[in-house]
């Protein structure tokens, strides 16, 4: 048996170019959510460390998330929610450029 499967293996299937966009939206929108998070449990505690500076790259994130998201729809066929993808932009540029 092990055999055939070295002779015979099953071939991987690569991650659609939709799949890779989503995945790519995930992941940043929960690491720039992630920051936030910490960032609010530090000031909570009273430490004021690198805040700004990590409260732009959480900013980044988002914002490069977002287009992520605006890629994949495009690549589905689909019209994406502007609306909603419009607010979290605002949202993250005042983040952004609020510090």
């Amino acid at each position: 048996m092990c055999l055939v499967t070295i002779m015979f293996p099953v071939g991987i299937f690569a991650d659609t170019a939709l799949d890779i966009y989503m995945n790519d939206f995930y992941s940043k929108s929960n690491e720039a959510s992630q920051i936030l998070k910490e960032i609010e449990i530090n000031l909570k505690e009273g430490s004021r460390k690198k805040v700004c500076s990590r409260q732009r790259e959480a900013a980044r994130l988002g914002l490069l998330a977002n287009k992520s998201l605006i890629k994949a729809f495009e690549i589905e066929g689909a019209n994406p929610p502007m609306q909603a993808i419009k607010a979290s932009q605002q949202r993250w540029e005042s983040i952004l450029n609020e510090c």
